[in-house]
């Protein structure tokens, strides 16, 4: 492929000094969307991207090939209230999920479909809970991709709406009182009442009683004069009496606690009590139907552990340890069997990535057994019937299983199918074994290694990785692997320093000032690839998209040799400027701030924008962005990919993919096979996996 002709991009020469640091921005221009030079540079580049990506071959039979692999569909865990579950399914014609209630009388009705509210689609659901008794139903949804959640009421028996839309309700938790006639949930402030360009944050938790206005008769419960990046979560135990707040600085890896008795006053001035404040640590409270207070918590646990107290007596001298750390294991979640003989509690956990359910007794905390699960993947929530029971629902998944929903029964000790992915679908044999590797510093590091059986000699390969933010890479079914593997080629998905894989020590051995671990963790699983014969540097691709688009980007600028392709979506890349655009101040705890000298020194230590060299053969690159993405601009790929294409001394393209009316998360199926066909014919391209 010969070198494209790169549209014009104007570079300023912009200097700043920051603590004593020459900093250059020479495409910060770029940073501005709505400008006429932004607009026409971007025209220019979405040509060159559909003149490179649109003729390769194999994509016609690649795009076939992603949609019968998505008609899998997928189903979700029931959530229970009384004799009526909630679920989602997605039919395999169908571009969303869509959320159902089955009556007491085994009805079964759409509550929610994304497609119908808007036949577009792009409309999501971004979360829902019903009331404690079943009777209503809130749920959230967000246009165009911007994730700006509008939270509605529904009548659950009947469908109909009963209030909303709410504004400004993004990522809030919703905590019914018992009757369904009020809930505390989060919401930001208006615009209006917070300095310029702070709108994203400044949340509070408010008592909202349904049917009157939110804007006049919501009363404040908590958050005010707090930090202004705050997270908040909810939650009321099911008996009513119980009230739980929690409050995290942006995404920290620890949160203050704080816990209310209902009955002890008005529900509009709660009597909150500390559990834990100031202290480095993630806690939950769960109050059981035993009275029972199941404290959740990493604190001098770093795999977590699950303790019991007294919810009258909260301080952390009377917690008991129910399911002490595990040595190797991560505790992740757990459910009560109360309505046995013995009672018991199922403990979700995951072992090197890998999922796993054990049985204890639920007063000791002694370990009687493990649930029989289908394979080495991935388990979703653990769901009991809020009102007791013997039966436990979770989600299950592998790289050849689509989602499906798994039920244990404790009283024989089985574990069955409940519901299946609604589509048929053939996937191919493969071949996946967990492979351990040393990193630069001699840490071991794991990873999955997907291939074809029988397959041998090295072969284009797509390494995958994220090390970020505590997110674990679990098995799960991809239709975009199985398409890659199938042709031919060789997946790995790297489980890197920053993930929660091995417990929190792991996630912080991969943040702030030590965030280089990670790229040498992904370097090295590079190495191993290729020292164990499985592929070549010319044969090498790498993807990762958000954090995992830092990720990729620190990469191929610290390693350009290493890496035949590059795929990176949704990148932070301007580690310098990060936290002025979208929801970048919420993650400085992650990074670090360029406010701080010793801070900055980090960012740019890998900032991967401020590492383009000119003169530097790099890899082909593919950046694709979403143009309505609230969480990390696309200003970050527009301004590394001019740098990248003003730079490179290679042939290999550098595109820039944009896409209207989508956002950081979730899209349609349609919108998805598109996106998995630009990418991967791309890749394939690069590194001659041959899709025809």
């Amino acid at each position: 492929m010969s070198r494209p002709s790169y549209p014009p991009a104007q570079r300023q020469d912009l200097v700043e000094t920051l603590h004593g640091h020459q900093v250059a921005d020479p495409f910060r221009w770029l940073e501005g969307r709505d400008s006429a030079d932004t607009g026409a540079w971007l025209a220019a580049q979405d040509e060159l991207f559909h003149r490179t990506v649109d003729g390769l071959p194999g994509r016609e039979r690649l795009r076939k090939r992603l949609g019968e692999l998505l008609a899998s569909g997928s189903v979700g865990s029931p959530i229970w209230r009384g004799e009526r579950r909630f679920f989602t399914r997605r039919m395999a014609e169908q571009e969303h999920p869509v959320l159902y209630t089955v009556d007491p009388d085994g009805t079964e009705r759409a509550l929610v479909d994304p497609m119908a509210l808007d036949p577009d689609g792009t409309t999501t659901l971004d979360g829902w809970q019903p009331d404690k008794e079943g009777r209503l139903l809130s749920y959230k949804v967000s246009h165009g991709g911007d994730e700006e959640s509008l939270l509605y009421v529904m009548d659950a028996a009947t469908g109909e709406l009963v209030e909303g839309p709410i504004d400004r309700s993004r990522y809030s938790s919703i905590a019914w009182l018992l009757g369904g006639e009020a809930y505390y949930y989060v919401r930001r402030l208006p615009a209006t009442e917070v300095p310029a360009g702070e709108d994203q944050y400044h949340r509070r938790v408010y008592l909202h009683r349904v049917g009157t206005d939110p804007d006049t008769d919501d009363v404040l419960i908590f958050g005010d004069g707090r930090e202004k990046t705050n997270y908040y979560g909810v939650g009321v135990s099911r008996d009513g009496r119980w009230l739980t707040i929690s409050a995290s600085q942006g995404t920290a890896p620890r949160n203050d606690l704080w816990i209310a008795d209902l009955t002890a006053g008005p529900v509009e001035r709660p009597e909150l009590r500390v559990v834990q404040e100031g202290v480095d640590a993630e806690t939950g409270v769960h109050v059981g139907r035993d009275g029972r207070a199941y404290v959740f918590t990493d604190l001098d646990a770093p795999r977590s552990r699950l303790c019991v107290a007294d919810p009258a007596a909260l301080h952390k001298g009377g917690w008991r340890d129910l399911i002490p750390q595990d040595d190797e294991a991560v505790l992740s979640d757990f459910a009560i069997l109360d309505d046995l003989d013995r009672p018991l509690l199922l403990a979700g956990w995951t072992r090197h990535a890998i999922s796993e359910i054990t049985v204890h007794d639920l007063a000791t905390g002694e370990r009687v057994g493990e649930v029989p699960t289908p394979g080495l993947g991935s388990i979703g929530g653990l769901v009991e019937r809020p009102e007791g029971g013997h039966e436990v629902w979770f989600g299950y998944t592998d790289n050849v299983t689509p989602s499906s929903v798994l039920r244990f029964d404790a009283r024989t000790g089985e574990t069955s199918l409940w519901a299946s992915a609604p589509g048929t679908v053939e996937v191919p044999d493969l071949d996946t074994r967990q492979v351990t590797y040393e990193s630069l510093d001699g840490t071991p590091v794991r990873m999955l290694v997907i291939s074809r059986p029988g397959s041998t000699g090295p072969r284009p390969t797509i390494l995958y990785g994220y090390g970020g933010f505590n997110v674990p890479l679990t098995p799960s079914y991809s239709a975009s692997i199985l398409a890659w593997v199938e042709a031919g080629g060789v997946y790995a998905v790297a489980n890197l320093r920053g993930g929660s894989e091995e417990g929190e020590e792991w996630h912080r051995a991969g943040m702030r000032e030590r965030k280089q671990n990670v790229f040498d963790d992904f370097h090295a699983a590079a190495e191993r690839l290729i020292a164990d014969g499985l592929t070549t540097s010319e044969q090498l691709a790498i993807s990762g998209g958000s954090n995992g688009g830092l990720l990729v980007g620190a990469a191929m600028t610290q390693r350009p040799e290493l890496y035949r392709a590059v795929v990176c979506s949704a990148p932070l890349l301007d580690m310098v400027r990060y936290e002025k655009f979208g929801l970048g101040q919420t993650w400085n705890d992650e990074y670090g701030s360029a406010d701080n000298p010793e801070e900055l020194e980090w960012l740019l230590s890998y900032s991967p924008y401020h590492h383009v060299r000119e003169g530097t053969r790099y890899p082909a690159t593919l950046f694709t962005v979403f143009d309505s993405d609230t969480r990390v601009d696309p200003l970050h790929a527009r301004k590394m990919c001019a740098a990248l294409q003003a730079a490179t001394a290679s042939d290999d393209p550098v595109l820039l993919r944009s896409e209207a009316e989508v956002g950081h998360s979730a899209r349609s199926v349609s919108r998805s096979v598109e996106l998995m066909t630009d990418t991967l014919s791309f890749l394939a391209a690069m590194t001659g996996l041959h899709l025809e």
